[in-house]
């Protein structure tokens, strides 16, 4: 599985990757990772089987939750599903907040 950092996204950002928040919708209300030019989409984990045609497999793929064990197992679902560009962002948008953008709120 390959694994990002914060920092490791946003020196992708020529890539335009998806970034995929794998969290129900009242934490991404709480709390979302925004980056300009790139497009943040919300579908709960359990959810990403039944959408999967809302995402595009020639597409980078960032995939989070709130410490990176959802979206991990997002991540090899993913793989298995023949997405070659998945990624999974460490320590969630836990690890965004205290590395990247002190302004997300952690909850």
């Amino acid at each position: 599985m390959q694994q990002l950092s914060g920092h490791d996204v946003l020196e992708m950002q020529a890539q335009s990757p998806l970034l995929l928040d794998v969290r129900e919708p009242w934490e991404f209300a709480l709390a979302a990772i925004r980056v300009e030019g790139l497009r943040t989409l919300n579908i709960p984990m359990n959810e990403v089987p039944g959408r999967l045609n809302e995402l595009n497999a020639a597409q980078p793929v960032v995939c989070i939750c709130h410490h990176g064990m959802r979206s991990a197992q997002v991540v090899a679902f993913l793989e298995r599903q023949g997405f070659d560009a998945a990624y999974n962002l460490a320590g969630g948008i836990q690890a965004w907040a205290e590395q990247v953008d002190a302004s997300v709120q952690r909850y």
